[in-house]
């Protein structure tokens, strides 16, 4: 398979590389990790470290490059985000850590717009906390006495509500936390800091997407009050006799690293350049496909709704006629090699995200388009 090696690991157990034009998804693998962050995981893998003065360290660097009062490493955006939630309910406070899950606790409602819930957003809810929608018309009425943050998620095609920074507000001024998901939303690397300094209490990022760290690594950077909270609930918490919440949701040494060396990796990274090359394939991949009446082909970066440059298949259901878009995806995802292409779109499109695709791949999904088409 030229477009792509198949690793005897794989081909040991009769899994057969795919072709991601989806994005850097968890259903997919997440992203490929550089050379660099592969060698200081196996470098890590050499010797034993105290891992609470590892992650301590671990911490340290990234608020620095969050410009956050402090932060930490966790096992995904998703353990980020249950921290975060548990920070809200127990503080500090060993005593209110050791009920959790508490679902009975006096002040557990966190508020989240209805146009932004989601598949990953019951992480909140781990720790016991309640999901309550909100509208724009209504966020004011929602906030009552049981009411202790409010969840605001950046993703693409996500209604964005009142606004972040009105809605921080809202929030600081009712004497609320404000936790943000912001798992995919690296790069822009602008966005590592940028929710911070908006006034956010809690961020909780993806280790294993854009940044092209270890899957199974996140980041949750925030306020002292919040990520000290966040510590006696996590499994960096490591001395007391019990454990909290968060101590299943481990993360390795060697992970801890290949994070911190794929962070320094992406911070030093040139992002025009990043974003000149991901162009250059969206219009290498433009030019191959044949386009057909009632089809129209563009390519958009417009964030957050697109991650880059994607490669757009519009279709006008007065002049068109051909293959649905649901027909389209089975034929790529059912073909050989599999190809996965973007979910989070407009209506009657299909959008090929680029950024992870080389050449090779690139050739691929225009032959299999225009057989298709």
């Amino acid at each position: 398979m030229k477009y792509r090696n198949w690793p005897n690991v794989y081909k040991d157990l009769g899994i057969k590389p795919i072709i991601n034009a989806q994005s850097w998804v968890t259903s997919l693998g997440g992203s490929i990790m550089k050379p660099e962050v592969i060698k200081s995981i196996e470098e890590a893998s050499t010797v034993f470290v105290e891992l609470e003065k590892l992650n301590e360290e671990a911490g340290k660097f990234i608020a620095k490059i969050c410009k956050s009062d402090g932060a930490m490493v966790t096992n995904g955006c998703a353990s980020a985000i249950v921290l975060m939630s548990a920070a809200c309910l127990t503080g500090t406070d060993i005593e209110e850590a050791k009920k959790l899950p508490n679902k009975e606790h006096k002040r557990n409602e966190i508020l989240i717009h209805k146009g932004q819930r989601n598949r990953y957003d019951s992480a909140f809810e781990i720790p016991g906390s309640k999901l309550v929608e909100y509208t724009n018309e209504n966020l004011f009425d929602k906030i009552t006495d049981k009411t202790c943050a409010i969840a605001y998620v950046v993703a693409p095609f996500f209604d964005k509500g009142l606004g972040m920074k009105k809605t921080i507000e809202i929030a600081h001024e009712k004497g609320l936390y404000f936790l943000v998901d912001a798992a995919a939303e690296l790069p822009p690397r602008e966005n590592l800091s940028k929710f911070i300094e908006l006034g956010a209490d809690g961020v909780a990022f993806s280790g294993g997407k854009g940044i092209g760290g270890p899957q199974s690594t996140g980041i949750l950077a925030g306020t002292r009050e919040i990520i000290d909270a966040a510590f006696i609930n996590s499994f960096q918490n490591l001395k007391p006799e019990w454990s909290g919440i968060g101590r299943p949701m481990k993360v390795s040494k060697e992970n801890v690293i290949g994070l911190i060396t794929a962070i320094k990796l992406f911070i030093e990274e040139d992002e025009s350049t990043e974003n000149k090359l991901w162009l250059g394939k969206a219009k290498s991949l433009k030019k191959q496909i044949h386009p057909k009446k009632g089809m129209v082909i563009n390519i958009e970066n417009d964030y957050p709704n697109r991650q880059g440059s994607n490669t757009i298949l519009s279709f006008q259901k007065e002049n068109y006629e051909g293959p649905t878009t649901k027909e389209i995806r089975q034929f790529l995802e059912n073909g050989e090699p599999k190809i996965f292409v973007g979910k989070h779109n407009y209506d009657e499109e299909i959008n090929i995200v680029v950024h992870s695709l080389n050449e090779f791949e690139i050739d691929i999904i225009a032959e299999k388009l225009n057989e298709i088409l």
